[in-house]
C-alpha cells in the first residue's frame, strides 16, 4: 500500500508575536490557529507536539489492533495517550500510556503486543527520541 497524505501551514509574523493556521487535506483541521502562545504558554488553538502526540497514540492504538487481530484478540476498547515531552528545543520523550480491555488476554501477552505495536507503528519508526510504553488492562 502507497499513499500520500497533505497538511498545510500559513504562518504570518515573527516567532513569538506571529500566528499560523493549519489545514489538512481532510479538512479536519482547517484553518486551526497555532501561535508562540499555544505552543509555549497557554493559549487557544493547538501545537506541533500535541499534533505528533495525536498521531502517535492514533497510530499505536491501530497497530496494536491489527496486531491483537493476528493473535486471536479483539479489543473491545483501546485508550491509548502520548505525552509528548519538550525540551530545550528537541522532543526528548514520547510517553505512551495504553488502557485497554481485551477478553481473554493476559496482562503478560498484552504487554508483549502492546510493545511490539510500539516498536512498528510507521509514527514510533519516524520518531528519533525515547518512547515509554505503560500498559495497563481494565
Amino acid at each position: 500500500m502507497k499513499f500520500t497524505r497533505k497538511a498545510t501551514a500559513h504562518w504570518q509574523g515573527s516567532g513569538k508575536d506571529g500566528h499560523g493556521k493549519l489545514t489538512t487535506e481532510s479538512k479536519v483541521l482547517e484553518n486551526t490557529q497555532y501561535s508562540f502562545n499555544t505552543r509555549f504558554e497557554d493559549g487557544v488553538g493547538t501545537n506541533p507536539e500535541e499534533l505528533v502526540g495525536a498521531a502517535h497514540a492514533g497510530c499505536f492504538a491501530m497497530q496494536l489492533s491489527f496486531l491483537l487481530g493476528k493473535e486471536g484478540f479483539t479489543p473491545d476498547d483501546l485508550i491509548a495517550n502520548a505525552s509528548v515531552l519538550f525540551e530545550d528545543g528537541n522532543i526528548t520523550t514520547v510517553t505512551l500510556d495504553l488502557e485497554g480491555s481485551v477478553p481473554g488476554i493476559s496482562l503478560a501477552k498484552f504487554k508483549e503486543i502492546a510493545t511490539e505495536a510500539k516498536e512498528i507503528c510507521p509514527i514510533s519508526k519516524l520518531l528519533k527520541t525515547n518512547i515509554v510504553l505503560n500498559a495497563s488492562l481494565k
